[in-house]
């Protein structure tokens, strides 16, 4: 079996499409169709249904692609071993990350890891969804909730904590908040509940389930910067709300909330030296600077 083959049917497999795969290889569309039909014809099988939406993986393709995987890792481990002697970092590193750890937690890793090795390329998908690290959609992911399935590597980062937030304009210019029951008299900003790509986020029904946002978004961002615009007031992460002087905490006796980050990685990627070597400085600043905010309160 050609290598070559495999990896352009792993790439179609992956994203149900020529034009995205082409895109992934550096190729064009021709040429992953082309390398496709090949493997097909040397395997005497049909590993896709073609149709107008895309490429979809027949049953013969569905047990192919684990076997095809194991090349693939195969083939990345003795590309390390072959020129692994070299330290320097090179290529490119892919990680998946909610966009608030991305940007306030994760970013100042990634900029210290290019700084000392210059010809590494950081690639941070920050969506508010979950990662397929089987698909190679991220060669490491930053999760929410624990994974509990699949071929995975899982670590405990740390904890982080949340508080109820809100801008100092906006409780200046209401009666005091003094308990849960004052909260139904003001705007709540939070996410769309439909919407919600990992329960660990839902939040407001732990702190009472008639409350609805007034103001929702799939994104934090959105919801901070609506906060600190005296839109209303919002559960916020202390990582993400202690930059913002113009903030302040509300009930913090009644409303205070504790998630976990977790470290996620594909078995065949755990054994990789460049994925290790880029995930640990990340992760440990991770730790480090979660730590330090818990510690400070």
């Amino acid at each position: 079996m050609n290598w070559d083959d495999v990896r352009f049917f792993l790439a179609t497999a992956r994203t149900g499409q020529v034009t995205a795969a082409a895109q992934r290889l550096g190729v064009d569309q021709a040429t992953v169709g082309r390398r496709v039909a090949q493997l097909e014809r040397m395997l005497k099988t049909k590993l896709f249904d073609r149709s107008p939406r895309g490429y979809e993986l027949t049953a013969e393709g569905s047990r192919l692609v684990p076997y095809a995987e194991t090349i693939e890792s195969q083939m990345l481990e003795a590309q390390e071993v072959v020129g692994g002697n070299q330290r320097a970092l090179t290529g490119v590193i892919r990680i998946g990350a909610p966009e608030g750890i991305a940007s306030h937690l994760i970013a100042p890793g990634a900029a210290a890891l290019c700084k000392e090795h210059p010809q590494i390329e950081v690639h941070m998908v920050a969506l508010p969804r979950t990662f397929s690290l089987s698909k190679r959609e991220a060669d490491f992911a930053i999760a929410v909730s624990r994974p509990t399935s699949g071929r995975l590597v899982v670590r405990k980062i740390a904890d982080y904590r949340l508080h109820l937030y809100a801008s100092k304009s906006y409780v200046e210019a209401r009666p005091p908040i003094q308990e849960l029951a004052d909260l139904k008299k003001l705007r709540g900003i939070g996410y769309i509940s439909e919407l919600i790509f990992d329960r660990e986020l839902d939040y407001i029904p732990l702190i009472n389930p008639e409350l609805t946002p007034h103001l929702a978004s799939t994104s934090i961002h959105v919801q901070l910067e609506w906060t600190r615009i005296g839109a209303g007031v919002c559960i916020l992460p202390d990582f993400v709300a202690r930059r913002h002087e113009d903030l302040v905490r509300l009930l913090p006796n009644d409303i205070s909330l504790t998630r976990t980050f977790w470290m996620v990685v594909h078995e065949d990627n755990a054994r990789l030296d460049r994925v290790r070597r880029c995930m640990e400085p990340i992760v440990n600043g991770i730790a480090r600077s979660l730590h330090a905010i818990n510690d400070g309160g």
